[in-house]
């Protein structure tokens, strides 16, 4: 199988673990926190059960996330938003102590006092942020390092179309493009800023092709939500960022399949959104592309598929067998006075 091959069957199979993970965590989350506290008046509690506390999941938004992390290299660094476990499981984040992480257990990536919001693994370079925007400057500042260390790395910036109107999105584009940095800005477009519209909140259609040349940066628009599309342009963004040429801003069309939340009622979606959107999930339109090249086999997407359902079933297994952390931790590996 030649390179590209291989990295075309490593993203579907990667797309897959990621949706298996977070359809898997979905459900894993509400454990107690509906039924029979619904019969009690409360139709959802988020302080209860294993899981306390919001969720942001990615389902949908797999395609960014594999297109991007199949050109990095272990020393190269994703800073990631509050939905970002797609980007997480692509730059290769341990699954187990993530789950554990997420389950607040003592095994977890941050001894279980981050949460599903701020993940950190070191080993590969990869953190995130519940602050909206808030991981754009920590990329330029990786980005930054590796330029005056004489380092090939590169940053990337995940996060989506709401950031892009933060003043950390603006800052950060301009310090960037102001000093040439390697790093990629990767714009998720699903359309939402919690349950605001982009056409309600944005004055540009495009934050790509309208922003990015404000601040002396390439932009590109990917208008559909296929992890190919985004190989290819992520491909000519990276190799710019190694010659030493600066950033680049790609905004990508992707969708969410849950809400901002899970619990959130998503009143303000229209009917039929979901149903809609559904229909250009980009897990079986890669598939069938990869069928038609011959790469994949009806057989092997049946094995990935069940491969992928056995990791995640390990995962959620060690984070439920791990132990919490002992009360005596909880001044430790924080900041105090």
């Amino acid at each position: 199988m030649s390179d590209l091959n291989a990295k075309k069957r490593w993203m579907y199979e990667t797309m897959v673990l990621i949706r298996e993970y977070e359809d898997f965590l979905a459900m894993a989350y509400f454990e107690d926190k509906l039924p029979p506290k619904i019969q009690k008046g409360l139709a959802f509690d988020i302080g209860a059960g294993p899981i306390p506390g919001e969720m942001h999941l990615s389902a949908g938004q797999e395609a960014a996330a594999v297109g991007v992390c199949a050109h990095l290299t272990k020393d190269d660094s994703v800073w990631g938003s509050h939905r970002s476990h797609h980007f997480a499981i692509a730059k290769g984040v341990d699954l187990d102590r993530m789950t554990a992480e997420i389950f607040g257990k003592v095994t977890g990536l941050c001894r279980g006092k981050g949460g599903h919001m701020h993940l950190f693994d070191l080993a590969v370079h990869y953190a995130c942020t519940g602050i909206v925007g808030g991981g754009i400057p920590h990329a330029c500042g990786a980005a930054l390092a590796a330029k005056m260390r004489g380092e090939k790395s590169v940053a990337v910036a995940e996060f989506g179309d709401g950031a892009a109107n933060e003043g950390s999105f603006h800052e950060s584009l301009n310090y960037a493009g102001l000093w040439k940095l390697p790093v990629i800005f990767i714009c998720q477009d699903n359309n939402y800023g919690i349950s605001v519209a982009k056409s309600d909140s944005t004055a540009v259609e495009s934050n790509a092709l309208s922003r990015a040349a404000g601040y002396n940066m390439p932009g590109v628009q990917i208008d559909e939500n296929d992890p190919l599309a985004m190989f290819e342009a992520f491909a000519t963004a990276v190799d710019r960022a190694r010659r030493g040429e600066g950033p680049t801003l790609i905004e990508m069309k992707v969708f969410r399949y849950y809400g901002h939340f899970q619990g959130d009622p998503e009143t303000y979606r229209p009917k039929g959104e979901i149903e809609t959107i559904r229909e250009q999930d980009p897990i079986p339109n890669t598939a069938e592309k990869l069928m038609a090249e011959g790469i994949l086999t009806t057989e092997q997407i049946a094995e990935i598929s069940q491969k992928a359902k056995d990791r995640v079933m390990q995962a959620f297994t060690f984070a439920k067998e791990s132990a919490y952390p002992d009360a005596s931790e909880t001044f430790q590996h924080v900041f105090t006075d």
